[in-house]
């Protein structure tokens, strides 16, 4: 077992062409190396930042930590917020972020070498 306080956690920039509109940022709350079956980490957007449609190889879990937040597909757009949990299956296309108005912050857990993809908006 081990036990990790997320202030404690360093955080990195992240600036990779998936990313839009402002300032993001990465905390790696279990290190690959650590972990046999997921990747997990948080991810903060700064207000308006948020990443581009792309969708992922595995089942994707967010887990809204702070601020308030939008999450899209082709099909649907829907504000989230601190507690909500989202569900987004292998394959569906999606982004997510944060709204101008807020910052946002939420774990993400992914399947241990799940594959990111970007796609066209």
């Amino acid at each position: 077992m081990k036990v990790v306080r997320t202030a404690e956690v360093a955080e990195e920039s992240v600036n990779t062409p998936l990313f839009t509109g402002g300032t993001v940022t990465r905390q790696t709350i279990v290190p690959t190396e650590e972990a046999n079956n997921f990747n997990c980490g948080i991810v903060s957007f700064g207000r308006g930042a948020r990443n581009k449609f792309h969708s992922h190889t595995s089942d994707q879990v967010l887990i809204i930590t702070s601020g308030i937040g939008i999450v899209a597909t082709e099909k649907e757009v829907r504000e989230v917020t601190v507690g909500d949990i989202i569900h987004v299956p292998a394959g569906e296309k999606h982004w997510h972020g944060a709204r101008d108005q807020s910052p946002m912050a939420h774990i993400t857990i992914t399947a241990k070498g799940s594959e990111t993809t970007q796609l066209e908006e």
